[in-house]
């Protein structure tokens, strides 16, 4: 007792001291947010999503089981076969979400994977009042959905922006994890505009709010009770909350709502190309300052991007007036981007800048806004390369013109350049390789020691590198 004893006076001391170096910290209760208010006003405006999707009781069994002896085969091809020939039995089996309502006439936004592929849909209310849903649209691409209950005088959230969010700020989340209904969870805002993989359409709002199963659909509050957030994704390694979680921001899901609820689907702007991120090497090659934009690597046919006049190896620097300083950024642009509107875009071309104006179209299913190269290359010298004319199905198979093929690469190259056996250099510098000799007497015109840019197509992905020639 006394040895405890003794060391928890030691454990006290030295806060004494470390509170005593640093006098600027205040330890008041003041310095803690009160999230009653918050709480208390919306918490009758979040509800429990239950979507119910039907599943087989007895899904078929596999009768693969290695190793068995061919004296018991007939028996269990026997067994299995009268597995398979009995009636399939169905049942409902539930899904668990949060959502909250936006109109007292009884409109609920939520999670679109709450919702996906759900035979029936009820909502539980703050006072357990359960009513039926009716699904009126959902988006994937920004997954988020909208559902409609029949009732009136409902409470309702205020929704907010997301735009002053500040690093640091505290946010509070109210949903349902685990099925505990309404639970209040809080932190600070990580992080804003995050792009998560196969994520193109929404800029994310990162927080260190506990988020897990069940929240998905729920709120997102500011400290003025405003909504900035729908929760959505958390990351994780264990299944659970790990101290990193996602929104889709307040912007969005106003846009949303509005799509929804007039036509039942969401419309997207489409530009029609294929970008990389502009590194700091591939900025000197095109003659930018710094690394900024985002350059063309391909254009779709029929698109807007080909009919408004734009050319690969084209690097975009704004979109509409605003600047597009990560290639991230576009995507976000453009998909936010009304339909059949006139947008000016400013691009650099050879090393001028002129500007642009494409009529944006309707984003046509299964189709990406923009790609990005996930693996940027790393700039390398280019010298000791065996090339060789491309055939004809090589271009039929790209869509191109005419190129070299990368068929030897002597061992100094091979310790220093990213550039692979079996690439196909189409430009450099913008200007179109047809065939080995003129691909050698390009390269000759291009002074030594400088930075130029090829555009190379891998694996029929084509991807710019920036390299410096070395003769």
């Amino acid at each position: 007792m006394k040895i405890l004893f003794t060391k928890r006076y030691l454990v006290i001391g030295l806060a004494l001291v470390i509170c005593g170096l640093n006098p600027s910290i205040s330890y008041s209760n003041d310095a803690y947010p009160n999230f009653t208010n918050v709480v208390e006003k919306n918490i009758p405006a979040v509800v429990i999503v239950n979507a119910k999707k039907t599943i087989s009781a007895n899904p078929s069994m596999n009768p693969n089981i290695p190793n068995l002896p061919e004296e018991f085969k007939p028996f269990f091809d026997k067994f299995f076969d009268e597995e398979q020939n009995k009636p399939r039995e169905f049942r409902k089996a539930p899904s668990y979400g949060s959502g909250f309502i936006i109109t007292k006439d009884g409109y609920i936004m939520t999670n679109n994977h709450v919702i996906a592929n759900a035979d029936e849909i009820t909502v539980t209310l703050s006072d357990q009042t359960e009513l039926s849903a009716n699904l009126i649209g959902s988006d994937k691409r920004s997954d988020l959905a909208l559902l409609k209950v029949e009732a009136d005088n409902l409470p309702i959230v205020n929704i907010g922006t997301s735009e002053d969010l500040k690093l640091g700020e505290w946010v509070l989340a109210i949903g349902s994890p685990f099925g505990f209904d309404h639970t209040v969870t809080a932190g600070i805002v990580s992080g804003k505009k995050r792009n998560l993989p196969n994520e193109s359409y929404v800029p994310y709002i990162q927080t260190d709010v506990a988020i897990n199963p069940g929240n998905s659909g729920g709120p997102l509050f500011n400290l003025n009770g405003d909504v900035v957030g729908v929760n959505a994704q958390i990351y994780t390694r264990s299944g659970g909350f790990m101290g990193v979680s996602f929104a889709i921001p307040a912007e969005t899901l106003s846009n949303v709502f509005k799509q929804l609820k007039e036509d039942g689907k969401v419309k997207r702007g489409w530009l029609g190309v294929y970008i990389q991120e502009v590194d700091k090497d591939l900025a000197t090659s095109f003659g930018l300052d710094k690394a900024r934009g985002a350059v063309v690597a391909k254009i779709l046919d029929k698109s807007p991007a080909q009919k408004s006049g734009l050319k690969q190896g084209d690097i975009i620097l704004s979109f509409n007036d605003k600047d597009v300083i990560k290639s991230r950024d576009l995507p976000l642009l453009v998909g936010a981007t009304e339909v059949n509107k006139s947008i000016k875009v400013k691009i650099l071309r050879n090393k001028s800048i002129i500007y642009k104006y494409v009529l944006i179209e309707e984003l046509p299913e299964d189709t990406q806004i923009a790609s990005m190269s996930e693996k940027p290359i790393e700039n390398k010298t280019i010298s000791g390369l065996t090339v060789s004319d491309i055939d004809e199905s090589t271009k039929k198979n790209l869509n191109i013109y005419g190129g070299v093929k990368v068929d030897e690469i002597s061992s100094k190259q091979l310790n220093e350049s990213k550039i692979q056996v079996g690439d196909v250099i189409t430009h450099i510098n913008n200007m179109p390789i047809f065939n080995a000799k003129d691909f050698s007497s390009k390269v000759e015109n291009v002074k030594d020691n400088t930075v130029a840019n090829l555009l190379v197509y891998r694996n029929s992905t084509p991807v710019y590198l920036a390299i410096k020639i070395s003769k």
